[in-house]
């Protein structure tokens, strides 16, 4: 009896507790919702009843790499006022000037997508530090986060120097991983069927879905809340 009362009052424990979630969050650095989504993430990964995965999409890297031309400069001014309006976060005069405005460099996310990976393989609890300072230094600094040279620097003044050097030499192990990485990602998107980033895909048991957070950009604790008790 007494045994049976300690597994029925275990299992109620255990019951009680809030399942954890997985979530994979698809995204691209280039990408300005993405940037845009930061402090969603930011408060996502604090929670304890979240894990957090980076998964990088590739999305405007290979052959989804264009020429920035004054067309497309514009289209994408306008949509990233409507990002700063909608989750205050800023998009910088210099980023207009200094990004959108050089014709020389393409509009392509593959150098900093392989930063990324050099992160996750060497201090991956520091990917996502990573991925906010590659924002913050094209969207409020207007740099240029196409440069090897440039995403090194930032590496390097994170302190993750052994991310910067293999950054600086990429060699076959550190492109197969960026590879795999943005091969995964990829197949989640045809999963589920999104179309774009940034996606979030949660898994919690067998149940695995992807959540709606395109109402939560200007409160992101009421994602965080809504996750917990789902």
């Amino acid at each position: 009896m007494l045994d049976a009362y300690h597994r029925s009052h275990g299992l109620r424990k255990h019951l009680g507790k809030p399942m954890n979630k997985t979530l994979q969050y698809l995204f691209d650095p280039l990408c300005g919702w993405c940037y845009g989504a930061a402090p969603l993430v930011s408060a996502l990964v604090k929670s304890p009843a979240v894990k957090l995965e980076l998964l990088p999409a590739g999305l405007f890297s290979g052959t989804g790499a264009r020429p920035m031309n004054s067309e497309f400069a514009a289209y994408a001014w306008s949509n990233d006022q409507r990002i700063e309006r909608l989750t205050g976060q800023p998009f910088s005069e210099q980023y207009r000037q200094q990004v959108l405005g050089d014709r020389q460099r393409l509009f392509d996310s593959g150098p900093a997508t392989v930063a990324l990976t050099a992160v996750s393989l060497t201090a991956p609890a520091k990917e996502l530090d990573a991925l906010k300072a590659i924002q913050s230094a094209r969207y409020v600094d207007g740099k240029d986060v196409t440069s090897l040279a440039t995403l090194a620097g930032l590496l390097q003044g994170l302190g993750l120097e052994q991310a910067a050097a293999m950054l600086a030499h990429p060699d076959t192990d550190l492109l197969a991983a960026n590879q795999a990485r943005t091969g995964r990602a990829q197949a989640l998107m045809r999963e589920f069927g999104a179309r774009g980033v940034p996606t979030l895909v949660a898994e919690s048991g067998a149940k695995r879905w992807v959540v709606n957070h395109a109402n939560f950009y200007s409160n992101p604790a009421a994602l965080v809340s809504e996750l917990e008790a789902a």
